[in-house]
């Protein structure tokens, strides 16, 4: 199976949408998605541009996706953050998944990134298996916090 790797395109935003549902789907969040083609466009191309993506195309098809943005630590300076990596189910097996994830390390290495980071569910055993195949790190120290949007919405100062 032939694919090739590129950034991604204005309109490839309904497919990486599509991508980021089929991973709620995965993920057993399915309800979780709140994000549109326009959110989505926004983020990716917009003024305000906060979010990139890599996608992986086959014969003009979008097989999987990486999405990614820049963070701050006040130890290393800028890092790379992975959001996710998606490949369509029916396209997995086929390599997508760690050509994308090299990529993505190609873009923090000529960012001269700190560091790269993501997430990983303790109970996704492929996905710990794939990124210690890469000789990753995978931290158990430290505890993921956050508030969702209607706590945020909602917090109120005291």
């Amino acid at each position: 199976m032939t694919f090739i790797i590129r950034h991604a395109k204005s309109d490839d935003v309904p497919s990486i949408l599509t991508l980021i549902q089929e991973l709620a789907v995965y993920e057993k969040a399915a309800l979780e998605v709140d994000i549109t083609n326009e959110i989505l466009h926004d983020d990716l191309f917009g003024t305000r541009k906060i979010i990139d993506c890599q996608v992986a195309e086959i014969e003009n098809e979008i097989a999987g996706i990486a999405i990614y943005y820049t963070k701050y630590s006040t130890w290393k300076g800028r890092c790379l953050y992975l959001e996710d990596i998606v490949v369509s189910e029916r396209f997995r097996g086929s390599g997508i998944g760690k050509a994308l994830f090299k990529e993505v390390i190609n873009v923090a290495k000529e960012n001269n990134s700190g560091r790269m980071e993501w997430q990983v569910l303790d109970w996704n055993t492929s996905a710990i298996d794939f990124y210690k195949a890469f000789g990753a790190v995978l931290d158990s120290e430290w505890i993921n916090g956050k508030f969702t949007k209607k706590q945020l919405q909602e917090f109120k100062f005291q």
